[in-house]
């Protein structure tokens, strides 16, 4: 079974109607670099983290259905997130497919998570944890270690 983010890396050639009209607002970006940033507030205004309900909602994780993940608001897991992030990304045509990488590290040393790496420049990547945001991961960054962000996220 395909699982966005883990065993499902390709963007699709078609997507839902109410993405497309999303990526139409990023391909207006004025470069790679606010592209990104327009897509990680886009994404992260729609969506969040919740640590616990990584583990409650594991379930969630094998859905892609692209229509229905993006329909949907509130929780997704990290793997979906970052799957939605390269779809944009690659659609608005700032992007290509090889800019966009899917990196793992540990959450307290003991709980695995995903973020993505984004080249926007010539050798400059940039860290994006779109379910780190929740937590106060900052632009740029990413949860790792002990450097987690706060134990509760923000708004719940």
């Amino acid at each position: 079974m395909p699982i966005p983010g883990v065993t499902l890396f390709k963007v699709p050639v078609a997507i839902p109607a109410e993405m497309e009209s999303a990526v139409a607002a990023l391909r207006d970006s004025r470069g790679k670099m606010e592209c990104l940033v327009r897509a990680y507030q886009l994404l992260t205004k729609k969506y969040r983290g919740y640590r616990l309900r990584t583990y409650t909602r594991i379930l969630d994780a094998l859905c892609s259905d692209l229509r229905e993940i993006w329909r949907g608001s509130g929780f997704l897991h990290y793997t979906t997130l970052n799957y939605l992030l390269k779809i944009l990304l690659v659609k608005s045509g700032h992007f290509r497919d090889e800019d966009i990488k899917f990196r793992w590290t540990f959450v307290w040393l003991i709980s695995p998570h995903q973020y993505a790496k984004v080249r926007f420049a010539k050798g400059q990547w940039v860290a994006v944890d779109l379910f780190g945001r929740a937590f106060g991961i900052p632009f740029g960054n990413y949860a790792h270690g002990i450097h987690s962000g706060s134990l509760r996220a923000k708004g719940a």
